[in-house]
């Protein structure tokens, strides 16, 4: 298995305004790998301008918040791409795009990381905040996923999130859960049970 990093990856539109959307990396040596699924804004963006920003951030609601329309985060310009780094990013990668391995469904982006910096240290992991990353991939799939899969993940992640969370998260985990029982609703699934 391929070993997937979660980001947060801002690319700029055609009127210079910052995209945030969160994204699974992979890495080979020194080159960053990306397969986005089409249609995506994001991929659009990138074959647009041929970079973007990968910004590495403990801050859950970034990811909750790109998936239930919150995407007006802080940020500034980036150092040496066009591009945008989040002011809540730990660090940050600035990436250049090298080839794209077209796929009708999946293309792959290699880039190269033209620039990279530190902001704020790392404090640890905290098991709400990767509840809340589950969740946030989960809630990102709700339309391949059964919705019986997503109840019993979001049962057992809620654990964490009582035992551990903080504001934020908690924040970003309501948000969540918001969406989800907004796609039954949507759907009238929640009326199946």
């Amino acid at each position: 298995m391929p070993l997937i990093y979660e980001t947060i990856i801002t690319s700029l539109n055609a009127d210079g305004q910052p995209y945030i959307a969160p994204f699974g990396i992979r890495e080979r040596g020194d080159l960053v790998i990306m397969a986005p699924f089409r249609p995506s804004i994001t991929l659009d963006n990138i074959l647009l301008h041929r970079c973007a920003v990968m910004n590495l951030t403990d801050d859950v609601r970034v990811f909750a918040g790109a998936l239930t329309g919150r995407r007006d985060w802080p940020s500034r310009p980036a150092d040496k791409v066009y591009g945008a780094v989040l002011e809540s990013a730990l660090a940050h990668r600035e990436l250049q795009l090298l080839e794209v391995r077209e796929d009708a469904q999946r293309p792959e982006l290699v880039f190269n990381v033209v620039h990279e910096a530190q902001h704020l240290p790392f404090r640890g992991f905290n098991r709400a905040q990767a509840a809340v990353i589950e969740l946030a991939v989960l809630v990102s799939r709700l339309h391949l996923l059964p919705i019986e899969k997503i109840d019993v993940e979001m049962a057992y992640l809620n654990i964490a999130i009582e035992k551990t969370a903080g504001e934020r998260e908690m924040q970003a985990w309501q948000w969540l859960v918001e969406r989800v029982e907004n796609f039954k609703a949507e759907t009238n699934l929640g009326n199946m049970a």
